[in-house]
């Protein structure tokens, strides 16, 4: 039973360094590379996929649908939900995070970037499109904590993976930066003033195998050596 853990590759918003959230930016040319190498990785470890998970936003289903190709697992089941979406960072979405640096200090922009209760400046309004029709708008953040990001993947584990996982599927979760921290510190027990510490790289596969019972006995990184566009 395994979970493969899997952030998106580059985007956009990481090249220029802003806040992105919600926004559906898309990949760079690196980020491109970077999903096909983890695909390839996956592959040569011998992982076979049996179905994925994504969010709603493109640079997650971009590198989930590049890494089932290159794992010769583009056949499989995918599964697109918001639960998986990046933390929603309110206000600062779209802010360079250098220059928010210099206005609020470091201090401050780092417990936004990496606390687990300390919520950004809300957002007066959302602006979505029709991905998000369905979804009561109560459930839609102007502005998440780490906390309340984890409350919304939580049950994406307990309700879709888990029983999956007791099937014996070994699955990929293509997800972001915070909504994989959010699942790996539920995963680990990974105490609350602890959370700063952990970091999920693009594009590098992150592999839990459990027991029976849903109890971690292994966990490896598949770490991709970055050697530029050919």
């Amino acid at each position: 039973m395994k979970l493969i853990l899997v952030r998106h590759g580059e985007s956009e918003a990481n090249f220029q360094n802003y806040w992105t959230g919600w926004l559906d930016v898309d990949l760079t040319e690196k980020g491109i590379q970077q999903a096909r190498d983890a695909g390839n990785k996956i592959k040569q470890a011998g992982l076979t996929i049996d179905l994925a998970y994504e969010s709603v936003l493109k640079r997650s289903i971009k590198t989930a649908k590049m890494i089932l190709q290159e794992a010769g697992a583009y056949f499989v089941p995918e599964y697109k939900t918001w639960r998986l979406n990046e933390r929603h960072y309110g206000a600062l979405v779209g802010k360079n995070k250098e220059l928010m640096t210099q206005h609020f200090g470091a201090d401050q922009v780092k417990k936004w970037r990496r606390g687990f209760d300390e919520v950004p400046p809300l957002t007066k309004d959302n602006h979505f499109d029709r991905r998000y029709d369905q979804l009561d708008s109560r459930l839609i953040s102007k502005g998440e904590s780490l906390h309340m990001t984890s409350r919304r993947v939580v049950p994406l584990w307990q309700d879709q993976l888990v029983p999956n996982l007791l099937n014996r599927k070994t699955i990929l979760v293509c997800g972001h930066g915070n909504s994989l921290r959010a699942l790996v510190q539920f995963l680990e027990e990974i105490p609350i003033d602890q959370v700063d510490k952990i970091d999920i790289p693009n594009a590098t596969p992150m592999v839990y195998t459990f027991n029976s019972q849903l109890k971690i006995i292994k966990k490896k990184f598949y770490k991709i050596i970055w050697k530029g566009l050919a």
